[in-house]
């Protein structure tokens, strides 16, 4: 599997879930690239955070990805959403059972899609009864075939530990956890 992941950013996007991903995959070592879908490297997170993408999405060959990430935020998720090009990457990856994740409101880019029909994914409290999945789990992360689905916020670290356990084993993933001061043994997400 190519261990290369892109992480797709639009304004409005939940700062903590796309950098955490970003900054976790990097520190084991994964090639871990940002892309704009805006037309401007520049973006705007969804608390008045802003980040300098690596790259744009036009243009640019995904090919040898493994790995493609969705974080969530508003009005992030629905920016991410409305690309056209984005959501043809996504059907293509699908079909090929490439890697996808997404987290907090995210996988309701994937609802949408049909990718989540027949598997267990979790989302955002008030995304779940929207999501068209076999089953909502409250877990962190939840892993089902190529789809990789994540909480929240507060599930960012695990969900970008359970991101990194599938690029690299759970050995390395322990060790970035662990260089990291974070448990993984200790996930628990609180019920809302």
């Amino acid at each position: 599997m190519n261990k290369k992941v892109y992480v797709f950013l639009a304004d409005g996007f939940e700062e903590i879930e796309g950098l955490t991903v970003v900054d976790v995959l990097r520190r084991a070592g994964t090639d871990t690239v940002t892309v704009s879908v805006t037309g401007r490297k520049e973006i705007e997170g969804a608390h008045g955070i802003r980040v300098l993408a690596d790259s744009l999405f036009e243009g640019g060959n995904f090919s040898d990805a493994g790995l493609l990430v969705l974080p969530g935020g508003m009005p992030g998720t629905l920016n991410l959403k409305a690309h056209e090009g984005l959501t043809a990457l996504l059907r293509e990856f699908d079909r090929e059972k490439k890697y996808i994740a997404a987290i907090c409101a995210a996988p309701s880019i994937l609802s949408d899609l049909g990718m989540l029909e027949g598997k267990k994914a979790c989302a955002y409290p008030s995304f779940e009864d929207g999501l068209n999945c076999a089953e909502v789990v409250k877990e962190p992360a939840a892993v089902d075939g190529h789809i990789v689905t994540g909480r929240g916020m507060g599930a960012a670290i695990p969900f970008a530990l359970k991101l990194t356990e599938i690029l690299w084993g759970k050995e390395k993933a322990d060790e970035i956890a662990g260089s990291i001061v974070y448990r993984r043994n200790r996930e628990k997400i609180l019920e809302i």
